[in-house]
């Protein structure tokens, strides 16, 4: 048993004498000092020794119990004082190392065309107004004379929750709520928003785009206040020298209605982005059919007015000559680093 001892003394100390962690040392001192450890096993066959040997045995498992723990304390106190030290090394900071620079991030381009559409409106006396994205299938088509078997529901493949509420189509309905808030009062606002309907994302449909609606109700409101309105934000918003040009058309909330095209860039001479004809339609609109004010409790006899729509999606394909709206969600940081 001696020459044991001897023996598990000197791999002891060649064992923390190796390790380079305070984990792998603690694994040496679990597997010499541990419940189940090698010296706590020699501590109990003391008991199974001879009288004259148990004395001898004993002072030597003591005194070999002793040597190996101030070794692995000395080994503990190097090996935490290296750590110690890496992790200085790995924390130290070069205080004369130029700062980092951080990219910026960008407006996004659909964002930018919102904020002038409105900042061009506010400056025409229009105020913003805002409402629900889930919207009541009664704001959303029957307070805009579309009522449930009217032909008109079937130009909207509708993204419905329940029987009666669904993702809103267009902005309109925000049109309708604002009119039954301020009745009798006349109402002048802009309603820029998302929209949802069941389309299929390809280069020019995204089934959540953005829109931007106009209203205005008063008295004495005719279609030319309306083509006054309109012409002021084409010159402001793509230039003095555009033209803008009415084309009759249908909508079930205005009549008469009208779509509007502006001028193109190329002076009539043709081009890709007008597809050779000289002329882009921007928004449709028209005068707020009767039955509309009606529901919203305005008397159409008294009271008239105009209402309008545009896509942003589509003003801003044209502004920026995008070619493809699936640009505008992807996130390229390529595409959004131009618009700053």
């Amino acid at each position: 048993m001696r020459n044991e001892l001897k023996n598990m003394l000197e791999q002891g100390l060649n064992e923390a004498k190796q390790v380079l962690s305070s984990q792998d040392l603690n694994n040496v001192r679990l597997k010499y000092f541990g419940k189940k450890g090698l010296i706590t096993q020699y501590s109990r066959k003391l008991g199974s020794l001879a009288p004259e040997e148990r004395p001898v045995v004993g002072k030597m498992v003591n005194s070999i119990r002793q040597e190996l723990e101030n070794y692995l304390s000395v080994r503990e106190q190097e090996i935490l004082a290296t750590e110690e030290r890496g992790k200085l090394e790995a924390e130290r900071v070069d205080v004369e190392l130029p700062g980092r620079s951080y990219r910026r991030g960008y407006p996004h381009p659909l964002q930018l065309i919102i904020q002038e559409i409105t900042a061009t409106f506010l400056g025409m006396g229009f105020t913003v107004a805002e409402g629900p994205e889930v919207e009541l299938d009664f704001y959303n088509f029957e307070a805009l004379n579309i009522p449930p078997e009217h032909p008109a529901r079937e130009m909207h493949d509708s993204l419905y929750i329940t029987d009666n509420i669904l993702l809103r189509t267009h902005t309109s309905p925000v049109q309708a709520r604002t009119m039954e808030k301020l009745y009798p009062q006349p109402v002048r606002i802009i309603v820029p928003g998302r929209v949802y309907r069941r389309d299929a994302l390809d280069a020019t449909h995204s089934p959540i785009f953005h829109q931007i609606e106009g209203l205005l109700v008063d008295k004495d409101i005719t279609f030319g206040d309306l083509k006054g309105i309109l012409t002021v934000f084409v010159h402001k918003f793509f230039g003095e020298d555009r033209v803008v040009r009415l084309r009759p058309s249908f909508f079930p909330f205005t009549e008469p209605s009208t779509e509007v095209d502006v001028s193109c860039g190329c002076q009539g001479k043709g081009c890709r982005i007008c597809k050779n004809t000289g002329w882009l339609e921007i928004l449709g609109a028209g005068s707020v059919h009767p039955k509309v004010l009606s529901m919203a409790k305005y008397d159409p006899e008294v009271y008239s007015g105009f209402a309008f729509g545009m896509g942003v999606e589509r003003i801003a394909m044209l502004r920026y000559g995008v070619s493809d709206i699936r640009h505008f969600y992807e996130n390229d940081l390529r595409f959004l680093k131009q618009f700053r």
